[in-house]
This record gives C-alpha cells, structure tokens and sequence, in this order.
C-alpha cells in the first residue's frame, strides 16, 4: 500500500513539473542548465588544447604598386622561387610563425601560462605545476615535450616517478600533497642547442590536457655607453655630402657656432673629394657615388657616443636650437630609438600599414599620420618616419642598417626596415634651419632617380622586403 502511494505521487511530481517546463516554453521561456565544473564531474569529457595558427592571408593591392610588375619577365619565375625559399629560411630565424595555444576551461592542472624562459642545455625548474582536484583514491599526472628531457629533483623511487631523463616523465601517488610536492621539482632540461627557438609542455591528468611553452634562449652580453659629463660625450652628428662642399662649410660653421666641441663625421663619397679640417671633425672618404644609404652606414659605423643626431649636408644650426632637447626625451623613454624634428618649418611624418600576406605583404604610407601622443610632451607623436633631422640610438639604428642597394632616393626604406623594431617620435618643437636651394646640375644628375632606376628599386622591395604591392 504504502508502494503505491509513493509511485502516484511521484507520479505526479513528474506530470506537474512537465506542465511547468510546457508553460514556461510556450510564454518565450527557455531553459538554463547550469553545468558542473568539468573536473568536478564523475564522468569527465576529453578535453585537449587548441593550437590556432596566426591569421594570415593574401592582402589586397587595390590601387598600390604591384611590384612583380617591375621584375624582367625572363626571371620572374625563377625569382618568386628564391624569394619563397629565402622568405621560408627568414620565418625559421625569426621564429615568426608560432602557434597560438588556447587553454582549455576548468582543468585541475595548475602550469605556467607564459614567461618561462631558459638557457639552452641548462637543466631549469619548471615554476607553477600543482594539480587541484578531488580527493581520491590514485593520482597520475604525465608531462612529455619534445627537444628536451624531464626529471624531478631527489626522487623518491620508480614507482612514484617514471621516465627520469625523458621526454616523457610519469608521476604517481596516493597522496594528493605528496604529488604536488614532486610537481614544484619537476625540472626542464632542452637536449639541442639553439639560442632562440621554444619548446612544448604537455600536460595531462586523466582526460584533462593541457600545453604550455618553454621559451629558450641564450642570455645576451649589454652594450652600455657612458653617457659622460656633457652632450660632447653623449652625441656624435652624422651626415653625408656628396658635390655641395659650399652648403657644408655653411652647415659646419653653423654647428661650431652651437656646439663648439661636439664631434663631427662626414661620410664623403664626392667625385674629387675636398678635405675637410677642423677640430673634432672627421671625414671619410668613400669610393665616388656610393649613394646615400651606403654613406649613412659608413658615417654610423664610427659612432662611439649613445646617440648620434643626424643632419643633411645643407641644413644650418640656429642659434635656438639645442641637441639637449632630443636627448631629455630619449632618456625619459629609453624605449625610444628615433626622436625626428622639422626642418625649415617643415614637421613631415608619416605612418606605415604593412599587411603581411603568404604571397607577399602590402604596404601603404600615410603622409601626416600618427599612432598616439607620447605622453606629457605637446606636440610629440608616435609615428613611422620622420624627416632628415634626428636622434638616434646608435645600437638601434645598426641593429637595422641602412640597405647600400639604394643610392639614389632612400629614406623611407630605412623606416620600412625598422617596422617592428624602431620606435619612433616625431616632434614639432624641434627644428632647424634649411640653406636655400640652388640649382647643381651635376647633383641633381646624380640626385633624381630615372624612370629605369625606379623599376629595379621597386624590383628589390619585392624580393628584399617580400612585399607584393607598396603604395607610396
């Protein structure tokens, strides 16, 4: 009796509650289930990593420059192969083509998610590794990578750790603290030898896995330079001339004017060169027409100061302007490496868009653009060129060098080289003087660049810089 009297009301419950979940429905509701914590459930679905590879795809040219366009038809073919293969060998040096991991949702593993960085060939600790789970019966936890081997410090026996020096290493225990205990002396040691490259931790307990990386690296020497007393011993100016020796007299005598101690490098690759005496100045005389870039890398080669400040062969020193001003900005941000300024009046900057793409990437300059202001100073804005009138840090620029291919019109190639490894300021009250333009017809034979030089530079970008389009 009392059986039959449960079953009707549960009987009823059940028909109640259907009618319940009827209604709510037919009145727009829904239903919510609230989940358990996967590794609180009994039954634990498989979980795994994903690895997601960075977006890349075939950038649009639109209206740019499609450089193939510029390569002899005779050679194309056999150019986009070298270009592919020497583009494949860049993104290995660069290590540029790293998977993104994403880490799964409520796992029991702790791991460190990023940072954990060793030497080559070094046993290191691995920080963080902890399981958190329900008390239970056995605990097993496995850890595999792959150019590397794992142990675990003082050992207790094989029964509780398993691959000592493998790459797979298997740990045991009843005790949930006891597991955690041998976790925190789990230790990493990479087997090849590489100065950068990065390898992948996998960790697992029961169903759950997880990944994380080991970043390995060689630790790198400083190079410091002693800032010294005064700006003599903190900047070194730096400029090229070629045929106009009156305009550099002018400019010369304007910096001694300013600067009467400050060291002076000219970089000189004139037809019949003319030497050029004075205190603290030094000339270096180049093989004739070289070109700009190669002179520039020739002039910054003997730099021994932090910064160098780098002018034209005619510009002209006010007496206004004071070199201390670049160099308070740079010091308040040692993250800068390029703080540019105006000349005659004339504050141009621009922005760079480079989209990378499989087949080549695209590239667009923006005239007047900035990124942000830099912080607490008016009239100073991140950007990605900047005209003939800055400071520089003297690592950074030789760091990126300046390509001797261009000898002509170069500039902004030097800005597109440093994408992603210059930063860069362009600010309005930093200026100096421009000597008024006088027609050289010689120079500006040498200067304007021909219709056919033009097609072999765009030519170069696009072997050189694997782009597919640039816009300018």
């Amino acid at each position: 009796m009392r059986l039959r009297m449960k079953r009707k009301i549960i009987y009823f419950i059940l028909i109640a509650c259907l009618i319940l979940v009827i209604y709510h429905l037919s009145h727009g509701g829904s239903l919510h289930v609230i989940p358990t914590p996967r590794w609180r459930e009994s039954a634990v679905q498989h979980i795994m990593p994903l690895h997601l590879s960075s977006n890349r795809s075939s950038c649009d040219c639109e209206d740019e420059s499609v450089l193939s366009q510029n390569v002899p038809s005779d050679q194309l073919d056999d150019i986009i192969k070298l270009r592919k293969k020497e583009y494949k060998d860049y993104l290995l040096r660069m290590k540029t083509n790293v998977s993104i991991i994403v880490a799964p949702a409520n796992s029991p593993l702790q791991y460190p998610i990023s940072g954990f960085t060793v030497a080559p060939q070094q046993r290191s600790d691995i920080p963080g590794l902890a399981l958190h789970t329900q008390k239970g019966k056995w605990y097993k936890v496995t850890l595999r990578v792959d150019s590397g081997v794992l142990a675990v410090k003082d050992a207790p026996d094989e029964k509780q750790v398993n691959g000592q020096n493998k790459s797979e290493l298997t740990i045991t225990s009843a005790n949930l603290p006891q597991l955690n205990n041998l976790l925190s002396r789990v230790t990493y040691t990479s087997t090849i030898y590489h100065i950068r490259t990065s390898d992948l931790v996998r960790f697992s307990y029961e169903n759950h896995k997880v990944t994380f990386p080991i970043l390995i690296r060689r630790h790198t020497v400083p190079v410091l330079y002693n800032p010294g007393n005064d700006i003599n011993s903190l900047v070194t100016i730096a400029t090229k001339t070629f045929l106009r020796y009156k305009q550099l007299h002018v400019l010369l005598k304007s910096i001694r004017r300013v600067y009467p101690k400050i060291k002076i490098i000219i970089a000189d690759d004139s037809l019949k060169p003319e030497s050029i005496s004075g205190d603290n100045i030094e000339q270096y005389i180049m093989p004739p027409a070289q070109g700009w870039f190669a002179g520039r890398n020739l002039a910054v080669s003997q730099v021994a100061t932090k910064y160098f400040l780098w002018v034209d062969d005619d510009f002209e020193f006010l007496d206004e302007n004071r070199i201390e001003s670049f160099v308070e900005i740079m010091e308040e941000f040692p993250e800068l490496d390029v703080v540019g300024g105006v000349v005659g009046g004339d504050q141009f900057h621009y922005t760079l868009e480079y989209v990378e793409g499989d087949d080549g990437g695209c590239l667009k300059r923006f005239e007047g653009r900035h990124h942000s202001p830099l912080p607490g100073h008016d009239g100073c804005f991140f950007v990605d060129v900047v005209v003939n009138f800055f400071l520089a840090r003297t690592d950074a620029v030789r760091r990126v060098g300046f390509d001797p291919f261009l000898k002509r019109v170069a500039h902004t190639e030097f800005f597109i080289d440093g994408i992603g490894k210059l930063m860069v300021v362009s600010c309005k009250h930093l200026s100096i003087g421009h000597q008024t333009h006088e027609e050289q017809k010689e120079y500006d034979s040498y200067r304007n660049q021909r219709i056919e030089e033009e097609k072999i530079k765009l030519a170069h970008h696009y072997f050189k810089n694997y782009l597919k389009c640039m816009k300018y």
